[in-house]
Order: C-alpha cells, then structure tokens, then sequence
C-alpha cells in the first residue's frame, strides 16, 4: 500500500475480569504502531455488565461503569463510540481480549453458544466483512467472532470447554500454542489465544504480534492464504 494502513480497534472497557486486557489490547496497538499503521480506538457506549474488584475477584455491588468511558484510559482519550464506525473509513479491524468481550461485547461468559452480541460490535463486523477487509480478534474475542459468522474458523487456544462452546455456534475451531494464530480465508480473519493460554506477558506480546503481523499481511495482500 502506498499510504499507511488505518486499523479501527474495538474496546471492551479496562481490565481483565470485567473490560479489555490491558496487557493484550496496548500490545495490539503497538503492534500497529511499530508497523507504521494508524489506529483508531471505538468502544460501544454502555454499562459495563459488571464491575469487578481485581484484587478480590468478586462483583462490586451497587456499581456501575460505562465501557466507552473505561476504555478511553487504555486509549489515552483518543477514542470514538462504535456507533460512529464506519468501515469505509479503515482497512482493518482488530479487537483484543478480555472478559469484556464475553460480558460487554457479548454475553457469552454468561450465556455460552446461546449468547447475543451487541448490536453495534455485530454491525462493525457484518460491516467490515462486505467490505471484504480483514480482522483480528485475541483471547476470547473469537467467540464474538463465531457467534456473528457462520462456519467461520478461529482459535482461543487449548480450552476445550470453550472450544466446544465455539463449535458450538457452528465455528470451526484450532488447537493452537503460545505465539500461534489460525487464519480463516473466507472472513479474512485472523486469530491468536494470548491468555486463553496459560502465559507469560512476553508470550501474550508475542501472540498479538503475529495476529497483527498477519493482519497487515492481508491488508496488503488483498487476500487470506493459511
């Protein structure tokens, strides 16, 4: 490409049990960076579907916190309601992991292959895909990812459980190790484990790296090759 790729990245909030991984999600995007590609972060604009206290691990009762508002600390402010994405606009879209894309994205930590995905993250997929660029997805964003598209072929690493809720959904999924991503043709997407694996930060750096190495990859190729 002759001008710099422009990747849209969706948050879920600010931390693991209940937002984005942090760790996950700033290795996304400087992935991009160090690549020379623009981001731009979106988050939708909601009540979290749970405060959690990161120290104990228990739901903070009584609390509430808006995603868009939580994920603007990992963004730095710089960040847009996914309401206003436009997939003309981008060449790529990327979300990273978390619980919040089980919880805020969706509801599959709640509701498993019965799950529903948020009207505006379902849209910014549909959206992208028609526009035939590709997407990435860490963690358990693959889910997300199989709930909206049919057949479609991803990864989350080794959990079996959580596989067998995927393929559930009528995805296919692929046992994959630290630093592994399944590639699916057909959607143009890209996916890698991160902390669905039992992992060491250096591990998860290395998993967003080759999901965005591949991402940008397809970008510039115009096509998906496994």
């Amino acid at each position: 490409m002759s001008t710099s790729p422009k990747v849209a990245v969706i948050l879920s909030g600010c931390g693991v049990f209940d937002g984005a991984e942090i760790h996950e999600s700033v290795f996304t995007l400087y992935a991009l960076d160090k690549r020379a590609a623009n981001y731009q972060c979106f988050a939708p604009d909601i009540d979290q579907a749970q405060v959690i206290d990161h120290i104990k691990g228990e739901v903070v009762e009584g609390e509430s916190r808006n995603v868009l508002v939580e994920s603007a600390r990992i963004a730095r402010g710089n960040i847009k309601p996914l309401s206003d994405y436009n997939a003309a606009d981008f060449d790529a879209l990327a979300l990273p992991g978390g619980f919040g894309a089980a919880k805020n994205l969706s509801n599959f930590a709640f509701e498993g292959r019965n799950c529903t995905v948020n009207a505006d993250v379902e849209r910014a997929i549909k959206d992208t895909v028609a526009a035939s660029k590709p997407m990435a997805a860490l963690c358990i964003a693959p889910a997300v990812m199989a709930k909206v598209l049919d057949g479609v072929e991803v990864t989350i690493g080794q959990d079996e459980a959580t596989a067998a809720s995927i393929e559930a959904m009528g995805a296919k999924h692929s046992a994959t190790g630290h630093g592994g991503i399944a590639i699916d043709p057909k959607y143009k997407l890209v996916t890698a484990p991160c902390y669905m694996l039992d992992s060491t930060i250096t591990q998860v750096a290395d998993g967003a790296d080759a999901a965005i190495e591949a991402l940008l990859a397809i970008v510039e190729d115009g096509e998906a090759v496994k």
